[in-house]
């Protein structure tokens, strides 16, 4: 499924609740009190007071390097980091994300099983950690080959060496393993460039423009009839007025 089949697939979600029976007063009755909303099921707005896990420059540079090679700027939008993807990441890595509190984290752990049964490399290590030690090895590795910091390097070689991370031709180190960084990256600036503004990426809401995609609206009933027309919906999201 590409990015536009998933935002058509969550709109379709959206649009369903909205047309589903409604429940009176008095149907209500007997609901869990467990299931009644909590502050955890309120959207948190990204920290606005500078950043809190990517806090070393360099590690910044070398990330919005790889980021805006995966999502460049042209003619359709900005690139991942101009649509706040670092500052979408910082955000998410300093919360429950980066420190793993949905994951499974215990060991023990044997690698090759647990890929063989889930379909991708399991790790004990939270995407925080991940993200941290990955950077420092990412830049000792164009320190040995190139002399130089990734960020330096011309668009033509950090493509070359992302497509070699891609399929696993990198060696980072035993501490790293370089094609599932790769995966961890493409997909939190894929995140990053879709993701509700509020949370610091997607700034004015800039990917959702650019697939159509109309956003948190809280109703979709008038439009629930007018299928295969342009509706040129202007994007809401979840940030108050915007």
């Amino acid at each position: 499924m590409n990015r536009r089949e998933a935002l058509f697939s969550l709109s379709g979600i959206v649009a369903s609740l909205a047309v589903a029976p409604q429940l009176r007063a008095k149907e209500l009755h007997n609901v869990p009190l467990e299931t009644k909303l909590s502050p955890d099921h309120l959207p948190q707005p990204a920290w606005q007071d500078g950043y809190q896990v990517l806090t070393n420059p360099l590690d910044r540079q070398n990330l919005a390097a790889i980021f805006d090679r995966l999502i460049p700027a042209d003619d359709l939008g900005p690139s991942a980091t101009e649509a706040g993807a670092i500052e979408f990441l910082d955000n998410q890595l300093a919360g429950d994300y980066g420190s793993g509190a949905a994951l499974y984290l215990q060991a023990p752990l044997h690698p090759e099983n647990e890929a063989a049964l889930m379909g991708s490399p399991q790790f004990l290590t939270p995407p925080k950690a991940r993200y941290l030690t990955g950077l420092a090895a990412l830049e000792k590795w164009a320190q040995q080959q190139h002399q130089a910091s990734l960020h330096t390097l011309s668009a033509e070689q950090i493509d070359i060496f992302l497509t070699a991370m891609e399929d696993g031709k990198i060696d980072l180190g035993k501490d790293v393993n370089s094609q599932a960084l790769f995966e961890l990256m493409l997909q939190n600036a894929r995140e990053s460039y879709l993701a509700d503004p509020i949370y610091g990426g997607n700034k004015n809401m800039v990917g959702w423009k650019m697939i159509g995609f109309p956003g948190a609206r809280y109703d979709y009933r008038p439009y629930i009839e007018r299928r295969n027309e342009n509706l040129a919906l202007i994007p809401v999201s979840l940030i108050p007025n915007d």
